[in-house]
């Protein structure tokens, strides 16, 4: 059933804008934070780097025009794309934002583990995964929403468990600080995390009869999993004035 407008209401009165959806998708390799990036395939900024997304369909919400952006331009199959968890970061509306026309951006985030090599579909004429730190100039105001994506994804680690998603299924707390110290890119005292992280109830859990891990040199680590908690009481704050 179609909505009707209110008697009195002139639509024409308004000037017409789009909406978008425009991700920034992380993840870990290789000890460094990757962000997955689209090279346009059409002009406004053909040629350049940007974050993947386009514009919603007339009946489609965000989320799901999210969802099928995100598939549609970097090849990753409707399953790992559906699997994903989106968090919408927040929504752009400055006026000139994009050349095209008045466009208004309903951005996402992700912290994802690592996800299959993307290639380039629909628009886009490549994609691939880049290091956070090194990515240049992105195309429209897309450094701004990955600088303010990063923001959210290091937040979320200071107040949730996700940063056991990253590690294999046994884990030492070794690599699990390096995950902190990949976000957050600060380097963190290791008898200090060890501390914070086995006093926080229900954060990991000592996996037991796996056997422990050598690193070459000194005594084995201790092998843990991640335990049953979803938000850390109290939070593994970031050291005060090193944010990434």
């Amino acid at each position: 059933m179609s909505a009707v407008a209110p008697e009195g209401y002139d639509r024409h009165a308004f000037e017409p804008f789009a909406v978008t959806v425009d991700l920034a998708v992380f993840t870990v390799r290789d000890s460094r934070l990757h962000v997955l990036l689209v090279e346009r395939g059409a002009e406004p900024y053909k040629g350049h780097w940007a974050l993947p997304g386009g514009f919603l369909l007339p009946r489609e919400s965000a989320g799901a025009a999210a969802r099928r952006e995100l598939a549609e331009e970097t090849g990753l199959s409707d399953d790992t794309v559906s699997g994903l968890h989106l968090e919408q970061l927040r929504t752009y509306s400055d006026p000139d934002r994009d050349p095209r026309m008045r466009v208004v951006s309903v951005a996402h985030t992700a912290l994802v583990p690592d996800l299959p090599e993307p290639r380039g579909g629909g628009d886009a004429a490549g994609a691939r995964w880049w290091d956070a730190a090194g990515t240049g100039t992105l195309a429209f105001d897309h450094d701004r929403i990955l600088a303010d994506a990063r923001d959210r994804v290091g937040a979320k680690l200071e107040y949730t468990c996700l940063a056991t998603a990253f590690c294999p299924p046994h884990f030492t707390l070794g690599e699990l600080q390096q995950v902190y110290e990949t976000v957050w890119g600060v380097e963190l005292d290791r008898p200090n995390f060890r501390r914070k992280v086995l006093a926080t109830p229900g954060f990991v859990q000592p996996a037991e009869g796996a056997p422990r891990r050598t690193g070459g040199r000194g005594k084995p680590a201790a092998l843990y999993r991640a335990g049953d908690a979803t938000a850390l009481h109290p939070p593994l704050l970031r050291p005060e004035g090193r944010h990434a």
